[in-house]
């Protein structure tokens, strides 16, 4: 189910830059008046070309550093376990020698 739920996402969001590169590349255009209609047509193809692969490279740079992220955080995570879990079993036999000095103190009296 989360890897459909990922694909969807992965494919609304290509949509969306895909959108964005061409409301970027009309913006662009038409600060291009000179332009013929078969010219505007070949720099908005460019255009969006263009911002496709910048955009694929980012979303492969942020890939590459969640997974970086992921692994860094998951050994902080297990070093941090490890610690609360010496830390309360440290605890625990600390409060049972107590109890059992304490309860020999009671039973030599």
């Amino acid at each position: 189910m989360d890897e459909a739920i990922n694909e969807i996402e992965g494919y609304l969001l290509r949509e969306a830059e895909k959108e964005r590169a061409r409301t970027r590349a009309d913006a662009f255009c038409a600060g291009l008046p000179w332009l013929t209609d078969t010219q505007r047509r070949e720099v908005e193809l460019r255009y969006c070309q263009d911002q496709r692969d910048a955009s694929r490279a980012y979303w492969e740079r942020i890939a590459v550093r969640s997974a970086t992220l992921r692994t860094e955080y998951e050994s902080v995570y297990r070093a941090l376990r490890r610690r609360l879990i010496t830390a309360f079993l440290s605890g625990t036999v600390a409060v049972a020698a107590l109890v059992a000095v304490a309860a020999a103190g009671l039973g030599a009296r």
